[in-house]
């Protein structure tokens, strides 16, 4: 059973996911989804490659930046980046199923705090992401 909370966050994400041309061309698929938390995923494709074979590290980025976006959104008050950063751990290559899972360290007025692990299908992290963001006072939806 999920809570009204986690309801809303789901539907925040949907609303998110169908203006999210990037995200759709990422190819991501939404997991899961809970009050400041998302779980997502992609299949990595060839023309995301860079000129040393292996997956351009923008790729592991802006995976672990929606799901960033998704859980810090879905309370359906409007938040933007303030600071990001990632560590690369693994090099990714062309088929990897890669799995993005924000976590809420810090739920503030005016900012959250989101810890991201990206990992392969063979359960490899390979890469962490730290999000610090910004809430205004707008929200995504009407409900």
């Amino acid at each position: 059973m999920f809570s009204e909370k986690d309801k809303k966050a789901q539907k925040v994400v949907s609303h998110m996911m169908e203006h999210d041309l990037f995200s759709q061309w990422l190819g991501i698929e939404v997991l899961e989804i809970k009050e400041g938390y998302s779980k997502i995923k992609m299949t990595v494709r060839n023309e995301m490659i860079n000129g040393f074979g292996i997956v351009h590290g923008g790729i592991a980025f802006s995976l672990a930046d929606s799901a960033f976006a998704f859980a810090c959104n879905n309370r359906n008050v409007l938040s933007v980046a303030l600071d990001t950063s990632i560590n690369f751990i693994k090099p990714v290559h062309v088929a990897d199923i890669l799995i993005a899972e924000a976590k809420e360290i810090h739920n503030g007025k005016s900012t959250g705090l989101y810890h991201i692990t990206i990992t392969n299908q063979k359960e490899h992290v390979i890469a962490q992401f730290k999000g610090l963001c910004y809430r205004t006072d707008k929200s995504l939806i009407t409900e």
